[in-house]
């Protein structure tokens, strides 16, 4: 793909390129299909899993998963990405579901729908990439400790009361709870992870999810036997149906097409669409995009570095929009592109967005077929999961390394995101560690710029300037030039190593030519391009005996001799 054509907007770029403008056959059906079993076997327990972590009941994360997997791969662009719910979304969509409901949450879900969707049109696209390395691991790692932390509950079968909002309350809350622990979750939650750790080092295709779950299943039907019941989806879990029906665990129906806001809210309580609460769940539908955006262009990168193909951004980010626009409709919560799942898919052998949609059917199927099945996994089992899923988010290994080579501005950084996520908010941490992070560069930057003397002869100073004269580093620059001049009748600077002249670096010029004396003079030379549109734009003229431009230094020099 040529490079200009990257931000152009071409919704459904994937698919098009990946199943029309290259040729599709049976074969690469064939690996699609593979491929969209396996992300599938991983996806459905994840989708339960997260949706629980979430607030809702379970059933929510398969429609997700289902719904949004389909028209995201549909219209996206990126031909590897596969969608659903992610753990990064739980700490932002728990709050709002246990504030606002299941209907509040799928509004949210919508209007995120619609920033992105709007993020896409704008072509924000790239601008990913101004998000700096030290803050997407700073807010990450934030958000697998609070992940990790909402698991332990489950984990080990506490009696939780209430569950303060804040992290520190959260922590005392469940220290206070340790005496309720409970043999058999703490057991079966000990042997999933387990499982879930050492089956990767066996070398088999069959995903880790599978084996562990069962394992879990299995310990808890030998616990059953001996007479102590475990918490499982089927147990917390259960829902009406519209002809009346009731039952536990996950219905075996297709999702359907409801109105959002006509489904319970915060309480129980019905829940009334105004502008009042939409305005109360607008500042975290706009987190819910901002992360969505991140995570999704994050994902559609790296999947561009293992497969060697280009994504289209703004496409990808329509296609993020279209698919939260859309699965609130049918019962979905919010989605992204989900690394973890993504990168399953390509070594899986997927080869278009094919493989994706062939997930979500998969999902579907096992909505008919397993959900009586899938009631009867215990909630120790899915909250293990879930602890591998925030360490594998966590990228520790990058984070250490980081702590350890990094410059202590970009550790600084990095300790502020991951505490202002877990104490606070992700969106706060983003702001004040791209501002933060921002301001350190600046300041990095700045003190590059610097004075360098080439000569100091017979009245004359020649020095040049090195680096960029912006509002940071012009001030310092001048008042240093004033100072080591003051012998000097006629100053001769070199700019030929100043890229950037901004406003700021004007004003300091201008100011120091005021501040020369009568009798001192100020000549400039190789002046590039940028600087000299700036002196240009702002009608900067040399002034008789005072100020002098010359193409180079050499006839600086000569004009200037004694």
């Amino acid at each position: 793909m040529k490079t200009h054509e990257i931000n152009k907007i071409r919704p459904f770029s994937a698919l098009i390129d990946a199943c029309w403008r290259e040729p599709y056959n049976l074969a690469r059906l064939l690996k699609d299909a593979i491929a969209g079993v396996t992300v599938g076997i991983i996806a459905i327990p994840l989708a339960m899993a997260l949706a629980i972590a979430s607030g809702v009941p379970p059933q929510y994360g398969l429609y997700t998963a289902a719904i949004a997997g389909i028209v995201i791969a549909v219209s996206g662009g990126s031909r590897y990405s596969v969608s659903g719910p992610t753990a990064a979304f739980v700490v932002i969509l728990y709050p709002v579901s246990q504030q606002f409901g299941l209907a509040g949450l799928l509004v949210a879900t919508l209007i995120s729908g619609v920033f992105l969707l709007l993020m896409g049109l704008a072509r924000f696209g790239r601008l990913i990439e101004y998000i700096p390395l030290p803050v997407t691991l700073g807010f990450t790692s934030g958000i697998a400790i609070t992940i990790a932390t909402m698991q332990i509950k489950d984990f080990f079968g506490l009696q939780l009361t209430h569950t303060p909002e804040n992290y520190v309350g959260k922590l005392y809350a469940l220290l206070q709870a340790l005496p309720t622990l409970d043999i058999g979750d703490t057991l079966i939650g000990a042997v999933t992870l387990l499982i879930l750790i050492f089956w990767p080092k066996l070398g088999l295709r069959v995903p880790g999810h599978l084996p562990a779950l069962l394992a879990g299943t299995a310990l808890m039907g030998l616990l059953t036997l001996f007479d102590h019941p475990v918490a499982t989806i089927g147990s917390r879990f259960s829902y009406l149906l519209a002809d009346g029906s009731s039952g536990q665990g996950i219905p075996p129906i297709l999702p359907q097409l409801l109105l959002p806001w006509d489904l319970p809210g915060g309480g129980g309580q019905p829940f009334t669409l105004s502008w009042q609460t939409v305005s109360a769940l607008l500042p975290a539908a706009f987190s819910m995009a901002m992360l969505g955006a991140i995570e999704s262009l994050l994902c559609a990168v790296v999947l561009d570095g293992m497969t060697g193909k280009k994504h289209n951004s703004n496409s990808e980010l329509i296609g993020q929009g279209a698919g939260n626009i859309i699965a609130p409709f049918f019962g979905g919560i919010t989605a992204t592109a989900a690394i973890a799942r993504s990168a399953a898919n390509v070594r899986a052998g997927a080869t278009s967005p094919v493989s994706a949609i062939i997930h979500a059917l998969l999902v579907l199927l096992a909505l008919l077929v397993l959900a009586p099945w899938l009631s009867y996994l215990p909630l120790a089992a899915m909250a293990a999961l879930l602890l591998m899923v925030a360490w594998n988010m966590s990228e520790a290994h990058k984070v250490i390394y980081l702590l350890r080579r990094a410059p202590k501005d970009d550790i600084l950084v990095l300790l502020l995101c991951m505490s202002l996520t877990v104490l606070f908010d992700m969106v706060i941490a983003i702001t004040v560690g791209i501002v933060l992070a921002s301001l350190l560069f600046m300041r990095r930057i700045a003190r590059m710029t610097r004075l360098s003397e080439l000569s100091a002869d017979d009245g004359r100073l020649v020095l040049r300037v090195n680096g960029p004269l912006f509002f940071a580093a012009a001030e310092r620059i001048f008042s240093e030039l004033l100072a080591r001049s003051e012998d000097y009748r006629t100053i001769v600077l070199q700019w030929d190593a100043v890229p950037v002249l901004d406003a700021g670096g004007l004003s300091a010029l201008r100011r120091f030519i005021d501040a020369l004396p009568a009798d001192k003079k100020l000549v400039i030379t190789d002046v590039p391009f940028q600087p000299l549109k700036t002196l240009a734009r702002a009608r900067v003229q040399p002034i008789e005996g005072r100020l002098q431009f010359y193409p180079t230094l050499p006839e600086a020099l000569a004009a200037t001799g004694a």
